[in-house]
């Protein structure tokens, strides 16, 4: 994939990331929710102080297509029986277990 391209799908990302940002906390302006340059330095999406207080996440964004098998576990996720949220924990050897859920079901929790 060509550099340009690879800029462009990381930024697509971050805008979705950022417009969903701006939607679930309808009183920040646009001022305080930024993309970030490719190849800066620190978080993906800059938060103002005012968003910072409010949101509470540090984002890093990554589109990539190496993470099938994470796919492949939330879709093994979402084939349950009840109308529960889907969520994969993974954790690799000496690290922290994180936890995927949908980035709409997670957004539905942080604005709350």
């Amino acid at each position: 994939m060509k550099i340009a391209s690879k800029k462009r799908k990381s930024a697509l990302l971050q805008n979705l990331v950022r417009d969903k940002i701006l939607k679930s906390f309808p009183h920040l302006k646009k001022k305080d929710v930024l993309c970030a340059s490719t190849g800066e330095n620190g978080p993906d999406i800059v938060l103002s102080k005012t968003a910072r207080k409010l949101v509470g996440v540090n984002f890093e964004c990554k589109n990539q297509q190496k993470m099938k098998t994470v796919y492949d576990w939330y879709r093994q996720a979402s084939k349950g029986q009840h109308k529960m949220t889907p969520a994969v924990v993974c954790k690799m050897n000496t690290r922290q277990p994180l936890v995927v859920i949908d980035l709409d079901d997670f957004f539905d929790l942080i604005k709350e």
